[in-house]
């Protein structure tokens, strides 16, 4: 690997680690095949603690509450896929933040209203709301035009072929909420950079663990899990 590649990864985790308040405590290295290793591998593992008057999950999840999601969807998933393919994109950037810096206040403001709470990453939000609904055994039922999506994101993303309710996101989370709370929930979030262009995206109901999407065009699908491989394959 080139000297400079390996200093500027290493600043960049440096910052990004001083950035989210978190200490780097440990590190190892891997040998891998001569060609097989795409110059470097990063992976990390977070210790945390979780406070005792923090209950989230899908379990909490009942028809009449709603889904909110922090902001645009895609972001992290086309960028990674453009500058890996070197397509030329221009207008992309990850989506990348440390999310607790909105999370934490988020949840000490709004307490038990806040029911469930993740981050829509591996097979993006459709996925996630797939797993949300398979567990809680309920459906959901999102809007596609309250889903927001930047321009370059879904110019992109249709010449390519690609949806964006599929792409991982690195830099926003999902959350469920209690319907009494949601115009609260979103004046929170709007205020906070990181979460400024959350949207109300849809409702929990009665159901079997379905995700319907409610299109553009008026038309009703199925949303499923992710099927095959995520790309561009991010970990």
């Amino acid at each position: 690997m080139d000297y400079n590649i390996l200093e500027k990864v290493i600043s960049s985790v440096a910052s990004a680690a001083d950035e989210a308040g978190v200490n780097i405590v440990a590190g190892d290295t891997k040998v891998v095949e001569r060609g097989h290793g795409d110059q470097i591998y990063i992976n990390t593992t977070g210790i945390g603690v979780i406070a005792d008057n923090i209950d989230l999950g899908p379990h909490n999840v009942k028809p009449g509450d709603v889904v909110i999601i922090s902001g645009p969807v895609g972001d992290h998933g086309l960028t990674v896929l453009a500058a890996r393919e070197k397509f030329g994109l221009q207008g992309l950037k990850s989506d990348c933040a440390a999310l607790h810096k909105v999370i934490l206040p988020f949840l000490e403001t709004l307490g038990t209203a806040v029911k469930w709470l993740r981050d829509p990453t591996r097979g993006g939000l459709a996925t996630t709301l797939k797993e949300l609904a398979a567990s809680a055994q309920v459906d959901i039922y999102v809007n596609e035009e309250d889903i927001p999506v930047r321009e370059e994101v879904r110019g992109a993303a249709e010449i390519l072929g690609l949806d964006p309710l599929y792409l991982a996101n690195e830099g926003k989370f999902c959350a469920v909420v209690d319907k009494t709370a949601a115009e609260r929930a979103l004046f929170f979030l709007r205020q906070h950079p990181l979460s400024k262009e959350a949207a109300l995206i849809g409702e929990v109901r009665a159901g079997l663990g379905r995700v319907y999407l409610h299109t553009s065009l008026g038309a009703t699908r199925e949303l499923y899990y992710l099927s095959g491989l995520q790309l561009p394959r991010i970990c």
